[in-house]
Formats: C-alpha cells, structure tokens, sequence
C-alpha cells in the first residue's frame, strides 16, 4: 500500500512539473497560467520603452513674479489689512529620464501653501494656476497653465497644495541645453528670480 501511494504521489509531482514547464518564457507561446503568475493577467504586457536616467537636468527657476499670487478686497491692492489671501511657491523637484532616441522626458513637481489674510473669511478652497515653460533658446517646447488646488479648512488660516506635470518631451537637439521655469499665474515673462 505505501508502495502506491508513493507511485501516485510520484506522479502527481511529475504531471503538476510537465504542466510548469509548458509555460516556456513569457510572451513565446507561454501558457496563460504563468502569464497570470507573472504579468497578473492572462496577456503580455507592452514592454515598456527603455530610459536613461543620467541625463542633463537643470534646476527649476522661478518666473519673475511667479512666486506668489495675492488677492485683495475691493481693490486695496498693497493693504496689509485688506489681504484676502496669498498663495506661494514653496519646494519646487524635477526628474528627467532620457530615452534611447536621445531626447529626454521631464516631469516637474511644485508644491506651496496658500494663507489667508487679515480680510479673508473663513477658508475655502483656492485656484492654483501654474506656469510651466521648457524651453530652449527660442524653441519652446513647453508652456503651458496646469492647476491644482488649495484647501483651507473652515476655522484655518493655512492649507497646502502639490502640482505634478509630466510627459514634456525635450528633442534629442536640444537634450543638454534647455531651461525649466515656473511660476504662480497664467501670464508673465520667462525671466528667472531664483533657482531651486
């Protein structure tokens, strides 16, 4: 008796590994078994290009005057005391990744704090407008408004926001010289204040 249950379980070890080994390399007539224990699905995925990550990555530069945005009450522009609310830039990240064609892709990151004035109400929530500009020389190969928004909880005075934009494609040509600058609002020249 012992001796046939070893047989069977012999060859329950021995049809359970033919049935692993049909599953060949992924993607080369594998079985849908082992494309579920390796992709999670029944299908090979795309792969997925190839980047380089040590590639020219400038720091960001902040707009002149792109560093705040400030809001007042009935036109008392420069009144401390009819402040609404001020919203400003406070960390500022970038990533580029280059591809094998040799043109790089950046994604920036940008986050601030929007506070409420002495003429402000009670919270709420906040616009955020962000200028991106990926240039270089002339040729601009971004410039674009992305927003985000700051909340301020009723019975605050403060509240945060975070903007990321990716995909922004630097042709090869100009892969080692271009320029990103940023700042609060839709409008204002592309002349940096400071680097971060």
């Amino acid at each position: 008796m012992m001796g046939l249950g070893r047989k069977a379980s012999v060859g329950a070890v021995a049809l359970a590994m033919a049935a692993l080994g049909g599953c060949g390399a992924p993607g080369e007539g594998g079985s849908t078994l082992g494309n579920m224990v390796l992709f999670a699905g029944t299908t090979v995925p795309e792969p997925l290009p190839p980047t380089i990550e040590d590639v020219y990555c400038p720091p960001v530069s902040v707009i002149e005057g792109g560093s705040a945005l400030q809001a007042y009450t009935g036109g008392r522009v420069g009144d401390a005391s009819g402040l609404r609310s001020q919203i400003s830039l406070s960390q500022m990240a970038r990533e580029c990744a280059g591809r094998p064609d040799g043109s790089t892709v950046v994604k920036i990151g940008a986050q601030g704090r929007a506070l409420l004035g002495a003429g402000g109400g009670s919270g709420g929530r906040f616009d955020v407008p962000l200028r991106i500009i990926v240039k270089s020389g002339s040729s601009v190969f971004a410039d674009r408004v992305v927003r985000g928004t700051a909340t301020i909880p009723a019975g605050d005075t403060l509240g945060t926001f975070t903007i990321i934009e990716d995909g922004i494609v630097v042709p090869a040509a100009s892969a080692h010289d271009f320029t990103i600058d940023i700042g609060l609002g839709s409008a204002g020249s592309a002349r940096p204040a400071r680097r971060g």
